[in-house]
């Protein structure tokens, strides 16, 4: 029973991969119920949490999964409306975006800015949010809108519709002055000051238009084939810091206009805060919200601050329950130096994954080559801020909850795109043609763009593909991150649950009735047992011409302080282990070896202590893989794997530079993995899922903001 369970939930993935969407996996989901003994399937229905809270006015689903089903999305997603997606030739606006999240093509610039570049999804994403930046909304707006105004005339706004690069790099820089990397005073540009051309009026109507837009595409049927949220990016990044997070509202009940920078001022993110609770939690009929900080790795260790105050420590656990983990600009999971021999806080050879040599937002300066910012050059590994990487941030939150009652940094995990070309969830290494319009387009994305990568994938586990179901998941933290590809990953977590749960029928249900899963909390021990952690996975099927990976083993990443107060960390392999030895093929990157088609372990923590915090978290890897950039090298002639390569890079670049590039476009396929500290042509793709925490004592509940 328990192999056909699995099975069914395989043809799940595999039926919902060949139809794109959420359909065929309603259809797999009725016929297991059929296979199902009536008492079974009560047992089922008994062991799921309860329902969520309808909020909105719509059909409700025709399907529904009681225990649950993964729905994969991007939270991330720049359309024209932001100022730096405009500026590289993109003019997808947000109702092209949700097309694409739908898996319908759009176009796109090539490297010279023209409009030749067809973009499609192989799998149509389940959810997608847009959120374009806050800061210059209105400004974009007069900018960009046909008809005459004045501001339409300023030079900024000439310069920013123009179709030269070195004037686009112009309008970056000016525009960032503007609102993005300096500290912001509520002075808004001189656009706004034009006659005729108000960026409160201008504001408001493209903040309109998203809300339209999400309203549009947002299946209110019972069908419920694809999911919108309101939602927008505040960008606040004095001196290049980032301390972005993107606001993502629970329905159509939003604040009046979207706060940003230019309403809370610089490094104020507590402001941010207080006017959500103002004018949506306490302020609007209905209305929630939830705010994602992203790019730790880019804020220079000033993402995740000790809170001054108890009421703080409370706000951030309240509006801030998850964390973009992975996206295009690297990910923020820990960092080691295979150079140096050393991580920052940890010893986890695995943390070379997808890291950026800077900290901080200036990484984007590399023009022809060459980087041309000097704040964007190599961090050390002994200077790198230890809180940029959210493990760190994870352990650390456990010290402050001795100190403070409450641990203000129980994140959640999810991965998006951060997608600037308006293509949420295009997140494959073999079709990768870039997030920055034409800046990243074509063999840009080798020269300018390498230590870039595809992005990542938010998945949800909801009951339903609704608003109301994915918020609270959310909410909940019953979530998982994913580096781009679609397996399928379980995580639960209890002080009673069976050592051969895998071996069970309903393996599922056992999770939630005698544990809780990913994002929750352990009950606090009698004494008797240690805990144990039931981690299932099955493979991203992929589609019929690009199949999936097979998955090569789980790991358990546990965090815990011990009795001297000190923070510590395992890793510990739990699962899986290669079938031979998986790799790729160095002429074509085609996969060679096998691993698995599903995983399945409980694992019991043989060092528990009930007087120590801790939290555990599960990790899938994937087989070895060619990462994008290997396969734009060899596309172009050019073999990282060759002891020819240089020979072919020089070739390689002669014949873009006749072509119009400038500057060396493909010296970098040819770096040495022994003298990088992060770099790898060969990656291998992975998925993260929340963490599950134990607290001695009464667990704490998530404070009312």
């Amino acid at each position: 029973m328990r192999q056909l369970l699995f099975n069914f939930w395989q043809g799940i993935v595999v039926l919902n991969s060949l139809d794109g969407g959420t359909r065929f996996s309603r259809v797999a989901f009725r016929a297991s119920a059929w296979l199902l003994s009536p008492a079974l399937f009560v047992l089922l229905l008994a062991g799921s949490s309860a329902a969520f809270e309808r909020t909105e006015e719509r059909e409700a689903c025709a399907d529904y999964a009681p225990l649950r089903r993964p729905f994969f999305g991007d939270l991330h997603v720049h359309s024209s409306y932001s100022f730096d997606s405009y500026i590289s030739s993109q003019r997808n606006d947000p109702w092209q975006a949700y097309s694409f999240a739908r898996g319908e093509p759009i176009t796109l610039p090539n490297a010279d800015g023209e409009q030749a570049l067809t973009a499609q999804l192989r799998r149509p994403l389940d959810f997608t949010a847009l959120t374009d930046h806050a800061e210059l909304l209105g400004e974009m707006n007069i900018c960009t809108r046909e008809g005459f105004s004045w501001g339409r005339y300023a030079p900024l706004c000439l310069m920013t519709r123009s179709d030269i690069i070195y004037v686009q790099f112009l309008a970056a820089s000016w525009w960032k002055n503007l609102a993005v990397d300096r500290d912001i005073n509520g002075e808004r540009s001189s656009i706004c000051n034009f006659p005729g051309s108000n960026c409160r009026e201008s504001l408001l109507e493209f903040w309109s238009n998203l809300q339209r837009a999400a309203e549009d595409y947002y299946d209110r049927s019972a069908t419920c084939s694809f999911t919108t949220f309101v939602a927008y990016e505040y960008s606040d990044a004095p001196g290049f810091r980032n301390l972005h997070r993107n606001v993502i509202f629970r329905n159509e009940r939003v604040t009046e206009a979207p706060i940003g920078a230019y309403e809370t001022g610089s490094r104020n993110v507590k402001k941010l805060w207080s006017l959500l609770d103002q004018e949506c939690i306490k302020g609007g009929v209905g209305c929630d919200v939830l705010a994602i900080p992203h790019n730790p790795n880019l804020s220079s260790g000033w993402m995740f601050p000790d809170p001054a105050t108890l009421e703080e420590a409370e706000a951030r656990r309240f509006f801030e329950p998850l964390v973009e983990l992975t996206q295009h600009k690297a990910s923020s999971e820990c960092r080691f130096d295979r150079v140096a021999g050393r991580g920052v806080g940890t010893a986890d050879e695995l943390c070379t994954f997808e890291q950026n040599e800077t900290d901080n937002l200036s990484s984007l300066g590399v023009v022809f080559g060459e980087m041309r910012a000097p704040e964007g050059a190599p961090v050390p590994i002994d200077d790198f801020a230890r809180r940029n990487m959210v493990r760190n941030v994870l352990k650390d939150g456990l010290t402050l909850e001795q100190k403070m009652g409450i641990n203000p940094f129980k994140l959640g995990f999810i991965g998006s795109t951060d997608t600037h070309s308006a293509t949420p969830g295009a997140a494959e290494e073999d079709d990768y043609l870039g997030h920055l319009g034409r800046r990243d387009a074509g063999y840009r994305n080798v020269q300018d763009h390498f230590s870039d990568n595809p992005g990542g994938l938010a998945v949800v586990w909801a009951e339903e593909n609704s608003r109301d179901a994915l918020f609270e998941a959310m909410r909940r933290r019953e979530t998982y991150a994913t580096s781009g590809t679609r397996p399928v990953l379980r995580f639960f977590g209890g002080f009673e649950l069976e050592a051969d749960a895998c071996q069970g029928d309903d393996f599922v249900a056992h999770g939630y009735a005698k544990g809780v899963p990913m994002g929750g909390d352990l009950a606090p021990t009698s004494g008797v047992g240690n805990p144990r952690f039931l981690v299932a996975a099955l493979k991203d099927p992929g589609t019929p011409d690009h199949p999936g990976l097979d998955l090569q083993r789980i790991q358990i990443i546990k965090g815990w302080v011990g009795e001297d107060g000190a923070s510590r960390e395992e890793v510990i392999d739990v699962a899986g282990g290669p079938l031979g030895v998986a790799g790729v093929d160095p002429e074509t990157c085609a996969p060679t070896g096998r691993g698995h088609r599903q995983l399945c372990s409980v694992w019991e923590d043989p060092n528990f202590d009930p007087g120590e915090p801790a939290f555990y978290y599960a990790r899938l890897l994937e087989n070895p893989s060619c990462r994008w950039s290997t396969l734009q090298c060899q596309a172009a002639g050019v073999n990282p794997f060759s002891d020819a390569c240089e020979t072919q890079a020089e070739a390689a670049t002669a014949a873009a530079q006749a072509a119009g590039a400038i500057g060396d476009v493909y010296g970098r396929c040819c770096l040495d993995e022994a003298e990088e500290p992060f770099y790898s042509p060969i990656i291998q793709e992975r998925a993260w899922s929340s963490p599950i925490w134990y607290r001695p004592g009464e667990p704490l509940k998530a404070p009312a903001p």
